[in-house]
């Protein structure tokens, strides 16, 4: 079957996805505050059944400080199981709603996490209503929504592993760009570096003191010379703070480090780079700490067999995708590293992730709606 029945459908039931985009838009859900995650987490699960009916199988993975994990699962017409992965928490602090609200103006819909990714989640669950609507084979769906995704996805990873393991594939619903999907992300590194040195006057004394501030400039100028952007390797110092006031020799400072990788083994060329991190003056102590938050996603045979049927959707909806890299990480690095056939992107068109132009374009949603249910149902027909 062609998937533009599913694009007609999607059109026809437009202000419905609206609707619902709305309604997860105005549920503010910073990932530092549990409260409001708990309140999101309530009314994804009420949203859920109300759109689905009640799920053959249902758990919610509660969380002390971090958002609560929800995993819901609706059997299909086959056997096979894929996993569709969401976050529902956002980078804006409680509070933005209420001067930037939800607003749909000029073909295009804006407020807080629209685009990042409340949007991919509304298209994922509307894509499953379709099939069913349209009575269309489909595999078996897990929904997985997690409320850490914007922090590192620190409680949530091995949930998120455990899922994909029992899944044949997965698909990942954080916002595309055009058209196209997500083919390729880079891999993740968190660090910091703290120099602790001696405080003395830096008129009366300065040769008794070693500066913490001079020596944190040293190692930065390092860590900048340690990239290497040919293999896709950056190294940004982001923050840096040191020192109490101007005429005081500084005894601290500390740096928070980004780094990105496409290729694995850049890591362990990196790790050595931080370890061996010195100070000019031997006064001045060295400490780096921090890690990989995530590994590089890869594109591999079985993603690119994933790749290829979207490919085939996409064909009949619009035309060719386009599978595009990326430098920021998402939930499908762990799942690209363990060998499971994953695409990424499958959300909404827009742009502004993080930004306060954040939104998502209005006539891109029932296509992007249509691929998602259409790669769904070629997943479940494709050996039939």
């Amino acid at each position: 079957m062609s998937a533009k029945p599913l694009s007609t459908w999607f059109r026809t039931h437009l202000d419905d996805l609206l609707a619902d985009l709305s309604m997860l838009v105005g549920l503010e859900s910073p990932s530092t505050d549990k409260a409001l995650l708990d309140t999101t987490a309530d009314a994804l699960t009420s949203w859920l059944h109300e759109r689905l009916g009640p799920p053959a199988e249902w758990v919610r993975r509660e969380q002390p400080e971090h958002g609560d994990i929800l995993e819901a699962t609706y059997p299909g017409t086959t056997g096979e199981r894929v996993l569709l992965v969401c976050h529902y928490d956002t980078v804006w602090p409680a509070g933005t709603l209420a001067e930037w609200p939800f607003s749909v103006e000029n073909g295009v819909a804006r407020g807080p996490g629209v685009y990042d990714m409340k949007a991919g989640i509304v298209t994922g669950v509307w894509a499953l209503r379709a099939l069913r609507a349209l009575d269309l084979p489909h595999p078996t769906v897990t929904f997985q929504f997690t409320g850490d995704e914007e922090t590192g996805s620190v409680a949530s990873r091995e949930h998120i592993e455990n899922a994909a393991r029992a899944c044949a594939a997965a698909l990942v619903l954080e916002p595309g760009i055009g058209w196209d999907v997500k083919a390729g992300r880079k891999g993740c590194g968190i660090f910091d570096v703290t120099t602790t040195g001696i405080e003395s006057h830096a008129g009366n004394d300065p040769a008794g003191g070693a500066s913490a501030i001079h020596a944190m400039a040293e190692l930065v100028t390092q860590l900048a010379a340690a990239q290497n952007p040919e293999a896709g390797t950056t190294i940004n110092v982001g923050a840096i703070q040191g020192g109490t006031v101007r005429n005081v020799v500084a005894g601290r400072a500390h740096c928070l480090v980004d780094v990105r990788i496409t290729q694995q083994d850049e890591a362990d060329r990196v790790d050595a780079v931080f370890a061996a991190l010195r100070a000019t003056d031997p006064r001045v102590d060295v400490k780096a700490g921090g890690g990989w938050s995530r590994p590089p996603m890869r594109p591999t045979p079985a993603s690119k067999e994933l790749f290829d049927l979207a490919d085939e959707v996409a064909g009949e909806l619009r035309g060719p995708l386009e599978p595009i890299s990326v430098g920021g990480g998402s939930d499908a690095n762990f799942i690209s590293a363990l060998g499971i056939p994953v695409l990424d992107g499958l959300g909404c068109s827009g742009a502004g992730p993080h930004a306060r132009h954040e939104h998502v374009i209005v006539d891109d949603i029932p296509d992007r709606g249509a691929l998602v249910a259409g790669l769904l149902h070629r997943m479940a027909t494709k050996t039939a």
